[in-house]
């Protein structure tokens, strides 16, 4: 690729004086392959499953047994067949479709991409996730795995490629990533932000075996932090033990308001926000932020504005529903004579002939549920904010803020609302980091992805302080808090700022070994 003219994104990467990372590319494997390493680990049982579970995954089958394509435009309606993602990769442009296949091929055009280092997604990493048998996804996931590490690993001076992980249960997580740290040299890893489950008292009512349909739609989603079917601390605790940063690309389609039978587009727009939004309150409120504050996770695809949206009203919600805003809601709060007097003075004509007198007002204002005889929360159940620990603004961000990054897409101009630290409480940026999604019909260029980013500066959507700390120094932190080992020996050690303060950090790390 010498003889090809500079990239857009590689004139960009010239300018500047930092390394930069990109915390997403995805890849795409090729099949015989990966079924190779599948084959050996489970045999061709194993790669039949997979099969099935990849197909379940792309919706190909409907509500009949039928594809969304195979389906009448009545048997869609009759069914609610929802209309899966279509046409999500490039193919005009064959280098790309070749470079997202071949590794040799993708670390020789980083450099065109405009990247120094880059984390890896393989679209199939977490398919293993559809086999219903115990034994037999963990095998694939470790065959997958084992594949990935293999084919990236002459290139680990520019790319690492996440473990997909599965969190079924909390055991089952801690095993696979223990057997791929040991055996693969994982660095990162790749979890869903929440698991299917059947309603319980569905369960039990309707058992399984008579109806299987029954239990494919009485189900909620279980985010492993809050609420959930399974004690994940222990997963957690080794994960930080590791230093191991988690990421996920969570999203949200098929939940209520994502169901169309006809749009992609109307599923898509928003999907990866809501997903990751609600693993990551999950986590907040399950306390999770606070018992392992060395933890990193990484959300991607889903923009950052969102974390910024919430931090937001996390403060807002504090402030009013924290312990001492709720003494304004308190039913006891409530001045019952001067109540009475206010409706005998102002209200007369409204409760003529009705009585005003002890709870019957209150009752009949505010309601059954606020009266004296009442049930209401223990001062347990009142505080929601408990579990992670709030008693002030400088809390929520201790678990909000630090602890929790926001991918970005190259061009996503809502970036701004993450550093607008005039909206945000305390004044700060959150932590939204460079994930191009080279790979996806999002990017259908590879060689523009670090260019588009730099139009929002030219656009004064981002300052060129804003830039860095996106591309570089939130990226760099991410890694690095959870593992300060994490690029030694990478183009990213060789290329810090001597001057920049965390050239000292890698310093340190490089000389532990």
């Amino acid at each position: 690729m010498s003889n090809r003219p500079l990239s857009p994104s590689a004139a960009i990467r010239q300018r500047l004086d930092y390394p930069v990372i990109d915390t997403d590319i995805h890849t795409n494997d090729y099949a015989p392959a990966v079924e190779d390493y599948v084959q050996r680990y489970g045999g061709s049982k194993l790669v039949d499953q997979l099969r099935k579970a990849s197909e379940d995954r792309r919706g190909a089958n409907g509500g009949n047994g039928k594809s969304w394509y195979d389906q009448t435009p009545e048997e869609r309606q009759h069914f609610r067949s929802r209309r899966q993602p279509w046409w999500a990769r490039v193919t005009d442009n064959t280098l790309d479709v070749a470079t997202y296949h071949l590794p040799a091929l993708l670390a020789e055009r980083l450099a065109e991409q405009g990247s120094d280092y880059s984390v890896l997604f393989p679209n199939n990493v977490l398919a293993p996730l559809g086999i219903k048998d115990p034994d037999a996804r963990r095998a694939a996931h470790r065959a997958i795995n084992h594949f990935h590490a293999d084919i990236w690993k002459p290139y680990a001076d520019r790319l690492t490629v996440v473990a997909g992980i599965p969190l079924n249960t909390p055991e089952e997580g801690v095993e696979e990533l223990e057997w791929s740290v040991r055996n693969l040299g994982t660095k990162t890893a790749n979890i869903a932000g929440g698991t299917k489950r059947v309603i319980p008292a569905i369960a039990e009512k309707y058992p399984k075996e008579q109806f299987p349909d029954i239990h494919k739609l009485a189900t909620f989603v279980d985010y492993y932090a809050l609420d959930s079917a399974f004690d994940y601390d222990i997963f957690w605790a080794k994960a930080q033990e590791l230093g191991i940063p988690l990421l996920t690309h969570y999203g949200s389609q098929g939940w209520t308001g994502r169901n169309s039978i006809s749009n992609y587009m109307f599923n898509h727009i928003g999907h990866f926000a809501d997903g990751s939004a609600s693993f990551a309150r999950a986590l907040f409120f399950g306390g999770v932020t606070k018992r392992f504050p060395k933890l990193r996770f990484g959300f991607l695809e889903g923009g950052a504005d969102w974390g910024a949206q919430t931090y937001i009203h996390l403060v807002d919600r504090f402030e009013k529903r924290g312990p001492e805003g709720l003494r304004r809601f308190d039913p006891a709060a409530t001045d019952r004579k001067e109540l009475t007097a206010l409706f005998a003075k102002y209200g007369a004509e409204l409760t003529k002939g009705r009585s005003i007198e002890g709870e019957d007002l209150i009752r009949d204002s505010l309601g059954e549920g606020y009266t004296a005889g009442a049930r209401q929360p223990t001062p347990e159940q009142r505080n929601d904010f408990a579990a992670a620990g709030i008693s002030s603004t400088e809390d929520i961000k201790k678990r909000w803020i630090d602890p929790l990054f926001f991918g970005s897409e190259s061009d996503d101009r809502t970036l701004a609302h993450a550093f607008n630290r005039k909206a945000n409480p305390l004044g700060v940026a959150v932590n939204a980091i460079y994930s191009s999604d080279v790979g996806h019909w999002d990017v259908p260029d590879i060689r523009e992805a670090l260019a588009n980013s730099w139009k929002l500066v030219e656009e004064g959507v981002l300052s060129e302080t804003d830039f860095r700390a996106y591309v570089f120094e939130n990226p760099y932190r991410l890694y690095t808090e959870a593992n300060a080992n994490f690029f030694v020996g990478t183009n990213v050690a060789g290329r810090l700022p001597a001057s920049h303060r965390l050239f000292k950090g890698a310093v340190a790390a490089k000389a532990a070994g």
